[in-house]
């Protein structure tokens, strides 16, 4: 095709031209503005998944009795886990637990530290033991990922 043709072309197909012109960057501008909204919404998400995390946490600074849960030397035997301290330890559980399908899903930013957060947290007897008697009602994946934590094995992102 010469110059020429290639003008009259031009002249012939203004119009599709442009429309093709109009709907790639379109689809770019989408693209665009979709991957800004997706990283504005993994934050707020996240924001919302450490606020919900504050507030369990809170609960130590509220009830002080609660603080034999992070104790690393407890006989159980002698003085077994009160109701107080077993709902507590069930509330973590089913935050970890969203915050782990969170992930998953791609829904925030990823937390750093968070495996060595769970295996400090299990290594204490209280939290093992009745994560212990949860464990059945958790879903495969949600135990698999808690035990490798646990254990010290890297899981995958």
């Amino acid at each position: 095709m010469t110059g020429m043709e290639g003008l009259q072309w031009v002249g012939e197909h203004w119009f599709d031209l442009l429309q093709t012109v109009g709907i790639v960057g379109g689809l770019l501008f989408t693209a665009y503005t979709t991957r800004k909204d997706d990283g504005s919404r993994k934050i707020a998400n996240l924001i919302a998944i450490k606020q919900q995390y504050r507030e369990i946490w809170k609960e130590l600074y509220d009830r002080p009795q609660l603080a034999r849960v992070l104790e690393k030397r407890v006989d159980l035997k002698a003085q077994p886990t009160s109701l107080q301290e077993w709902l507590f330890v069930k509330l973590l559980i089913l935050h970890l637990d969203t915050v782990y399908h969170a992930m998953k899903a791609d829904m925030f930013v990823s937390l750093e530290g968070l495996q060595k957060d769970i295996k400090e947290f299990f290594s204490s007897p209280i939290p093992w033991t009745i994560w212990e008697k949860l464990k059945p009602f958790q879903d495969e994946d949600f135990v698999e990922f808690v035990e490798r934590c646990r254990s010290g094995i890297e899981t995958p992102r």
